[in-house]
């Protein structure tokens, strides 16, 4: 059988909610708003297909650049480089302390 090289590939365990966590997300992560500059947590929730940032940057901490419709542009670091990844809020945790 060929290797699947998909977006959601080597990614069982890391894009799988816990048994408590399943089902539909909550509305409230759905309408939670950042603003530029704000530090957030890519946090992929699995259960929301739409707007999700790539898996490589699941538990990266990035800082709001700006807004583009309902998703958001972070800027993240990767290794050395500078990435923009755009992500819808349902993926997003704001960081406790700046």
């Amino acid at each position: 059988m060929p290797t699947s090289h998909g977006e959601r590939a080597c990614t069982r365990y890391k894009l799988k909610n816990t048994v408590r966590e399943r089902g539909m997300s909550p509305v409230s992560k759905a309408i939670q708003e950042f603003e530029a500059g704000q530090m957030v947590h890519i946090d992929i929730d699995p259960s929301v297909q739409k707007g999700m940032p790539n898996p490589k940057f699941q538990g990266k901490t990035g800082k709001v650049m700006s807004q583009r419709g309902r998703a958001y542009l972070l800027q993240v670091r990767d290794g050395n480089a500078m990435k923009e990844v755009i992500s819808l809020p349902q993926h997003l945790k704001p960081q406790k302390y700046n």
